[in-house]
């Protein structure tokens, strides 16, 4: 992590796509961080102290000590937190705003739908108890359909909205697992040629390693696990 005199920011956070991005942003910004573990698998995300910071019972949230005004705040759901960091930055995150609009319809894209469908294929292809073939197939196909739209995306750019992004950021942590989600990378030439682009930046090596000890730790095929992560009710 990079030297700051900047108070460094609490990441909640835990090894997954959705805290990969959150890593990735700090790295590529420079920006001093302290990673605050929230075991998934073992219930963190539902204590009152996280609960405060977010709501939702999901990872990854940051508290930034030297927030709005000089002032502490905090900021949960990924797309959020990139937007955040991005303002707060002037990095990766574009001031005008047809630049923004960009970025902002492909970080929403992901957040909306290459993420959840993505999450759903990696659930009943691994992780179900019950092999339920048509959701198998409806999750394993919408999935090829949107890596289809990032690969017609990609075709004609670099990166997907212009300049590297937040976007970029959103997209990668998730689509580094395709083979998880039955798709084939060789199918979509222009994803793969973007995603070695992306797997090739130091900072996005290093934001995905934070902590990649721990992803072992959490046994998905766990029934104790699963108890947890997937039979989750309001509390």
């Amino acid at each position: 992590m990079a030297a700051s005199a900047q108070q460094p920011i609490d990441l909640y956070y835990w090894p997954t796509p959705n805290g990969w991005k959150i890593t990735i942003m700090l790295e590529e910004c420079g920006l001093p961080y302290t990673i605050r573990p929230v075991n998934i698998g073992k219930g963190d995300q539902f204590k009152p102290e996280f609960l405060d910071i977010s709501p939702n019972n999901k990872m990854p949230a940051i508290v930034d000590h030297d927030g709005p005004g000089g002032q502490p705040i905090s900021v949960f759901e990924s797309g959020a937190i990139l937007q955040y960091l991005g303002r707060k930055t002037g990095r990766f995150y574009p001031q005008d705003e047809r630049g923004r609009v960009e970025v902002d319809q492909w970080l929403f894209w992901q957040m909306g739908g290459f993420g959840p469908m993505l999450g759903q294929a990696h659930h009943f292809r691994i992780y179900a108890p019950e092999k339920v073939p048509y959701a198998i197939d409806r999750y394993t196909n919408e999935t090829n359909r949107l890596y289809g739209v990032l690969n017609k995306r990609l075709a004609d750019r670099e990166f997907v909205a212009g300049d590297y992004s937040i976007a970029d950021m959103a997209i990668a942590p998730w689509a580094k697992l395709w083979e998880r989600q039955g798709q084939n990378i060789e199918d979509f030439p222009h994803v793969k040629r973007w995603l070695e682009t992306m797997l090739a930046r130091p900072a996005v090596l290093r934001g995905i390693k934070v902590s990649s000890e721990d992803r072992n730790k959490t046994d998905l095929t766990d029934p104790a696990v699963q108890a947890v992560l997937f039979g989750q009710k309001a509390r």
